[in-house]
Order: C-alpha cells, then sequence, then structure tokens
C-alpha cells in the first residue's frame, strides 16, 4: 500500500504538547432542538479534552518496499478516560490508494492499525450522540512515519508519536446531555446552582452494555504523550466554568436591580429555551 510522498511535511505537529485553540461547536438550529425535545442550559458549555494521534513502528527486516511501517491512528480522552460518553463514532478517511480507505470506528477505543510506507494526512470526523449535537465535527491529522533526526538508521523498538490536544467546547448543552455526563471523568462541566435539578441520567445506545472503551491500559499506553499540563488544564477549564457561571449570576442580579424584568424561578442564574 502506498501513501503520499515519503518524508512529507506535516502541516501541524501535534507532538510539542504545546496547548492549540478551543474548537467551539456551534450552536443547533431550532429544527433539531425541538426534535431532542430536552430544554438547553443557557451560558453554560460542556468541555471535552481530546487527543488526535498516531504511533508508527518501522518493520525492519519485516518491511517490504510497499509495506515499511504498521500505525496506529486514534481518538482518546486527554486523561485516557472513555470518550464514548459523548462521541457516537469516528470516521477515519486514510489516502485513496488503500483498500476501503473510508473507515468506521462505532465504539471505543476509537483507532484503526494498518501498514504501508508514505505520510500522508488524515481526516478524522467526529458524530456525536443525539443529545449532545447534531453537527459532526471535522479534524485533520498527519501520519509521520519518520522521525525528524534520520542521520542514523531507524529502529523497530521506538517509534515515531505525533499527538495534538484539542478541547471540543460545547455552549448551551441539552439537560440531558448535561445529566449523563456531569459525574464522568472525561468532560469537564460547570457547577450548577444549589438546589437545581436535572432529569435522572438516561443511557444512549446501550453505553452501559458496553465493554470498557477507556485506553488507560491499552497496548500502545506507554507511548502515548504525557501532556504534563492536561490535568492542570482540565482544573483551569472547570474554574472558567465557575467564573462564568458566577459572570451570568451578576448580570441577572444587576438586571434587576436596574429595575428590569427579573427571569422568573428556578433558574437561579441559567435560563432554558
Amino acid at each position: 500500500m502506498s501513501g503520499r510522498k515519503q518524508g512529507e511535511t506535516p502541516a501541524d505537529e501535534g507532538g510539542s504538547g504545546t496547548k492549540p485553540p478551543r474548537i467551539k461547536i456551534s450552536k443547533s438550529s431550532e429544527g433539531s432542538d425541538a426534535k431532542n425535545a430536552s430544554r438547553k442550559l443557557k451560558d453554560m458549555e460542556i468541555c471535552v479534552p481530546i487527543v488526535c494521534g498516531t504511533i508508527a513502528f518501522y518493520l525492519g527486516r519485516k518491511a517490504s518496499e510497499s509495506q515499511s511501517h504498521k500505525w496506529t491512528v486514534y481518538v482518546r480522552g486527554a486523561t485516557n478516560e472513555d470518550l464514548g460518553v459523548v462521541i457516537k463514532r469516528v470516521v477515519f478517511q486514510l489516502h485513496p490508494s488503500f483498500n476501503n480507505p473510508t473507515r468506521v470506528v462505532e465504539s471505543p477505543p476509537f483507532e484503526l492499525s494498518e501498514c504501508g510506507w508514505g505520510e500522508f494526512e488524515i481526516a478524522i470526523t467526529l458524530f456525536f450522540h443525539s443529545d449532545v449535537c447534531d453537527k459532526q465535527l471535522d479534524l485533520f491529522h498527519h501520519l509521520k512515519l519518520y522521525p525528524e533526526d534520520e542521520s542514523g538508521p531507524q529502529t523497530t523498538k521506538k517509534p515515531v508519536v505525533v499527538e495534538s490536544y484539542n478541547e471540543i467546547v460545547f455552549p448551551d448543552p441539552s439537560e440531558t446531555f448535561f445529566s449523563r455526563v456531569q459525574n464522568h471523568p472525561a468532560v469537564v462541566v460547570p457547577r450548577l446552582p444549589a438546589g437545581f435539578n436535572l432529569p435522572n441520567p438516561a443511557s444512549i445506545d446501550n453505553i452501559a452494555e458496553r465493554e470498557r472503551g477507556d485506553t488507560k491500559d491499552h497496548p500502545l499506553s506507554q507511548w502515548f504523550l504525557n501532556f504534563s499540563e492536561a490535568d492542570e488544564l482540565l482544573k483551569l477549564a472547570a474554574a472558567r466554568q465557575q467564573v462564568q457561571a458566577h459572570i451570568v449570576k451578576l448580570r441577572r442580579q444587576l438586571s434587576v436591580m436596574d429595575g428590569l424584568p427579573q427571569f422568573s424561578k428556578p433558574t437561579a442564574g441559567y435560563e432554558f429555551t
């Protein structure tokens, strides 16, 4: 199997561990909101930290002209938690020279492995559960097979790893979505006001019956990059959500002080549509 020209430089080196901009999902249309029949929590955001990556091993003596490397492309939680609570399926679009280049992975871990000789850009499309978002998210990741330092022979023991960190942000989440993920370790949610009641969490697509989907004990986990700031970023994101909720509450209070109509209880800083 072939790929693009060997040694092609990726557009975005994700392995540096730097923090890219947050990816904010646009709000759902009114028609989809009505179809979902779940109230929206205004002025709130849910954040899902993810990592897209590739790990490539040189095959050494087993290598051939068309298959010099075995590689794996994946989407994992930033702290290796199960992303199946948010992501329904992932579609990986490989180079057209591969057989069946459009690969669909319906459950976590969201990954696939292949063999080849060339580097190319992989299109990765995320589809979310119906109560999360009706829009898909398109990402791109460059498959890298050869190390930056090519002065010596390539080893079969140490793979070439490229990972990129992203935070997917869902504004105005539905009640059902919030209820399902509020205690999930892969998701960052704001703190709700005291006495605020949510509906009981509902199971989506037999999530509870699935096999474990985290990547903590993954065979390749020893090669996953350690985003040293990942845990701190999760804490910062949670703090940012709390500040945002406090700002909304202050705005409501100022509106009342200015003589504007007061929002009906029990919103306590949040309104529904």
